[in-house]
């Protein structure tokens, strides 16, 4: 679960990280009180769980208390990255001389925790050279010991008192990432400021879902809900048990299986479409498949369905039958491509084509661009 950028600020600052002061507000005379309080420059932050919210719009700094009560009004109700600006962070602003990068998350190779630490920290990290991120596997036997993080930290140029302050902040973050459970946790850009503080300007930090029951309270205590801050359609989705994330594209997309959503939501993306979405049901997809396809449906967006299972253990006759079903009682009126291959497929592509009057295309490819294809089209009659 990925905290809002306040909600990782609390618990960072909790754990020992130097954070600016702030305020979060959700209305423009709470704004312009906060900015007051705050004094000087100020920048303020749309909280949405979107990243490069600076690209998209979602930051802006203001002079003053007045000024901040305008910014807030713009930027309060705004659309940034797909989300609702409810909220914003009135931060000071950090005279800036660097700008750091450093991270604790989950390493798939070494099976525990990696440390990044990068002195090219900012807006663009990811596009920095790749030897400029350093990193430091852990051995969660030993734990992570303020020499190893000083060996990773003392680049050439970074002095030694911004080494003393960014081992100390590592080591503040890992514990923060051991406590709470968390899958990551992020600051950037770690500013080292006119005067030689090191402070964290922004930070994310993710949670395992399954250890959220452990830390009710101290979720509570920061005055957290623990709410995923997805869209809508993905907490309803999560509510059904089904594994919903909401894309921009319309072109609805329904599979079996993990790889194989991301298989067709990257063909669609190859044809020159885009998908409104990854929903993945396995083979309970005869029992899910009516509050699936309502799900896919609810978008507005989508404009064409493509359907692909692949059975193996799982039959794909089976869960044909669900989404049959539940395509007659919903009734839709958008156009559906299916693409099935495996464990009872021939009785799979009979029901569709007897009950749905579709035949289903011999390849995900021409599936993918027929989908493409009617959504393009239908764009062109809206318009």
């Amino acid at each position: 679960m990925d905290l809002l950028e306040y909600e990782g600020k609390q618990l960072v600052g909790e754990a020992g990280v130097a954070v600016p002061r702030s305020a979060l507000v959700s209305d423009p005379a709470a704004a312009q009180r906060a900015a007051a309080a705050i004094g000087g420059k100020v920048v303020l932050k749309s909280q949405v769980p979107t990243g490069k919210r600076g690209k998209l719009g979602g930051i802006d700094f203001a002079a003053g208390g007045a000024e901040a009560g305008e910014v807030a009004q713009r930027l309060l109700g705004a659309d940034i990255g797909g989300h609702v600006v409810h909220e914003l962070l009135v931060e000071e602003c950090v005279d800036i001389r660097s700008e750091l990068y450093a991270a604790i998350l989950n390493d798939p190779n070494s099976k525990g925790p990696l440390v990044l630490f990068s002195d090219q920290g900012g807006m663009d990290v990811e596009e920095v050279e790749p030897g400029a991120i350093r990193s430091l596997a852990v051995d969660i036997r030993v734990g992570l010991t303020a020499e190893a993080v000083r060996g990773l930290v003392a680049v050439p140029g970074l002095a030694d008192e911004v080494v003393d302050q960014v081992v100390t902040t590592l080591l503040a973050a890992y514990r923060l990432y051991r406590d709470v459970d968390a899958t990551l946790v992020e600051i950037n850009p770690l500013a080292v400021g006119a005067d030689g503080r090191v402070i964290a300007l922004d930070s994310k930090v993710s949670l395992d879902p399954a250890a959220i029951p452990r830390h009710a309270e101290l979720l509570s205590g920061l005055g957290m809900t623990g709410q995923d801050p997805g869209t809508d359609l993905e907490r309803e989705g999560k509510q059904l048990g089904l594994q919903y994330m909401e894309l921009d594209g319309d072109v609805g997309v329904l599979a079996n299986g993990a790889g194989l959503t991301m298989t067709t939501v990257d063909a669609v993306r190859h044809y020159g479409g885009r998908a409104a979405n990854f929903l993945e049901i396995g083979g309970d997809a005869y029992t899910k498949a009516t509050p699936a396809l309502r799900l896919v449906l609810s978008n507005p967006r989508v404009r064409s369905l493509v359907v692909n299972f692949c059975g193996a253990f799982a039959r794909t006759d089976v869960m044909a039958e669900g989404v049959v079903a539940a395509w007659e009682e919903l009734k839709p009126r958008i156009p559906v491509f299916f693409t099935i291959h495996g464990t009872g497929e021939d009785e799979a592509v009979a029901l569709v084509r007897e009950r749905l009057g579709a035949t289903p295309f011999d390849r995900m490819d021409d599936a993918v661009r027929a989908a493409v294809a009617a959504a393009g089209e239908q764009r062109e009659v809206m318009n």
